[in-house]
Order: structure tokens, then sequence, then C-alpha cells
């Protein structure tokens, strides 16, 4: 028997905005609320507004919460600033990626952690398990918030009409605690999209209001409502990784060309944290005999590429495709893949995909596909 699914404290009022919903790990969620292609164009050219009420927030705190999270990730969490955020993953004691999130510093000895919806229950047993011994308690909050993301170029005005914080003094990466449309609110300059914009973390029975409110005084400039199915093409485009797709268990981080997120240099734990050692063989591995890359991948025909689509090159397959779809940046399909490394350099062409048998050609690019101008 399969339980209903998860309601955000939104859902009535995606319900009355005439979204399409959608199951998604475990979750009813808006994937589109009229065109994905409009809903793209909006979160580049002007602002998106989203319910990302499904993430998994998770509070470590006590007196060695810092000393617990780098020994249970793999980042440098004792270096991150009170109000400051950092991107990290944890992994399995075989160096496999279990899920990459972001830690946000609230105070001296207190953390949020923030993963996938579809490994929140994974990260929270985990981060459970490695507290033993560990002067700090791990909080299961993902009931505690609703969370409203706002992105794209207009975004900060749309947030600056409705708030008392001070926006331009937020840097990238970086979390506040402020008022949004009168009700308390932690201010994040975090997102999934290649934009500028804000996450913010409230209290579930505020959320309503305070979409109200955004979408208020986003009205004259151009501010709709958006679902997970542009998330998921604007995120592709900004070349970020999507746990399931280009991150899964059986890769390391260094597998998925994110070995910057792995600090081996951590002073605290005497350097000890879960995962060290296989993740040292696989930098070695990494520095004498690269596995396959992650790469970008821009079609010359229309033919669309799925995940799980065989990459060839003269005949022989030379990787996967892990994500794929139109981009309605570029105007074809792209797609991030894994290609041996002897392929993947930038300007690659010969290179095909077997779509339903057909191997229609590619070219490899570097990722991100798409960078805002600063």
């Amino acid at each position: 028997m399969t339980s209903a699914p998860r309601l955000t404290a939104l859902d009535a009022l995606h319900r009355s905005l005439g979204a399409t919903m959608t199951d998604f790990a475990g979750w009813d969620m808006p994937l589109r609320y009229g065109s994905e292609r409009d809903e793209h164009h909006a979160v580049r050219t002007r602002a998106g507004l989203f319910d990302l009420s499904h993430m998994g927030e998770i509070t470590v705190t006590g007196p060695q919460a810092v000393e617990l999270l780098d020994f249970a990730l793999v980042g440098n969490i004792s270096t991150v600033g009170t109000g400051r955020a950092r991107y990290t993953m944890i992994c399995r004691e075989d160096g496999g990626i279990l899920d990459d999130l972001i830690v946000y510093r609230l105070g001296d000895t207190e953390y949020m952690v923030v993963a996938n919806a579809s490994n929140a229950r994974t990260v929270l047993d985990a981060l459970t398990e490695r507290a033993a011994g560990f002067d700090a308690e791990v909080r299961d909050d993902r009931d505690a918030y609703a969370l409203i993301a706002v992105q794209g170029p207009e975004s900060p005005g749309i947030l600056k009409s409705v708030t008392d914080a001070d926006l331009d003094g937020l840097k990238y990466y970086a979390g506040l605690p402020g008022t949004v449309a009168g009700v308390p609110a932690l201010i994040a300059r975090t997102g999934y999209t290649g934009e500028d914009g804000f996450e913010l973390f409230l209290k579930p029975e505020h959320a309503e209001g305070v979409w109200k409110a955004l979408t208020e005084a986003g009205e004259g400039v151009g501010l709709i409502p958006c679902g997970l199915s542009c998330r998921d093409t604007l995120r592709l485009e900004a070349g970020m990784p999507l746990y399931g797709h280009e991150l899964t268990t059986s890769l390391t981080p260094l597998d998925a060309g994110l070995g910057r997120v792995v600090k081996f240099e951590k002073t605290t734990n005497e350097g000890r944290f879960v995962g060290r050692e296989a993740l040292e063989k696989a930098a070695e591995r990494a520095e004498t005999a690269p596995p396959r890359r992650l790469v970008g991948l821009i079609a010359e025909g229309r033919r669309v590429p799925r995940a799980g689509f065989s990459v060839v090159k003269d005949g022989a397959v030379i990787g996967e495709v892990t994500s794929g779809a139109p981009s309605p940046t570029l105007g074809k399909p792209i797609a991030m893949a894994y290609v041996d490394a002897a392929h993947a350099e930038p300007g690659t062409r010969g290179v095909g995909v077997d779509v339903r048998g057909t191997h229609e050609p590619y070219e490899v690019v570097a990722l991100p596909f798409y960078k805002r101008q600063k």
C-alpha cells in the first residue's frame, strides 16, 4: 500500500492557480502552472516564484556541532562563518555520494543542513548515527519550515519591497534572519537556477501570506509562479548536478568532477571524516587514470536526449546521458553526460547519442551551458 503524497502549506494555492501537480519524492508538487518555456524565460529575464517546501531541513546544535559536521560530511564546515552557507556532500564509507547539501551556519553552535527531498530521511539517519560520541543534537526540522524561492534578475527589487533586511549586503551563499511581509524568515542568497535569487525559510503557516505578498510585489516586473519542470531546465543550463542523475551512490565526488568539495586538510577530529580513505584512493585514481568525465552535449538536430541514453563514437559506446532536455535559452536540445576522458575535450565532434536506435550528432562543450552576466 502506497501512502498518499505529502502536501506543502501552499497546496491549495497551487491548485487555485491551475497548477499541474506531480508526485515528487513523496510530495505533491507543482510541475508547471502554464507553459514551462514561459516560466523558464521569466526566471532568466525577469523573476519566478517557486515552492520548494519539499526540501529537507535538519538542524544540528550543541558544543560539538561543527565537529560532528566535519566528521559526517566531506566539506570543511569549521571554516564557515556565522551567516554564511556552504555547498557540500555526505558520502558513504566507500566514498559513494549519499546526497549533496547546503549547510547554513545560523549561530555559534547552530547549523541547518538542507537535503534533497528524496534523500532527506537518509541524510537524517546518517547524521543521527554519526552523532554518536559527539556533544551535539541532530533535529528533524522537515516539518518546521516552508521554503519559497524568488529567482531571476528582478528578484532583489521584488524582495526589497517586502523586507527590512539589507539585501545589498547579503552575499551569494549567505543567509540572515529578517522579516519578509511582516513575518520572520531566514533569507538566503542561494538557488538552483543559475540566476541571482533568494530562498526564504519560514514557518509553514506564514507561507501563503508571503507568497501572496511577493506575487503582488512582482506584478509590475513580470514575476510569475514557476514549477519543478522549469527548475530542472534552468539547473541543467547552469550545469548544476541533480541527485539521482549526475550524483549517485555509485559515484564519488571526484568521479562527478566535484573533488573541490572534498577537504582532506580538515583540522577537526584529527582530520578523520566518513569516507576519507576511499576518497583519497579516488583522488589518486583521478590523477593517474581519470575515469569518465562529466561534460555538456549540444545537439546538432532536434531530437532530445534523455537520462540513460548511450553516448557513442565510431560505433562504440563512450558514455551515458545523465540529464537531457530542450534548452529554452539556447533553442536546441542539451544534455549532461559522463563520457570517457579521451572524448571529453570541449569541441570534440563526431559524438552521437543513441536516440531509439538513431545516432544523433552532438558536440561536446564545457559546462555550464549558460552563465548569467553579472
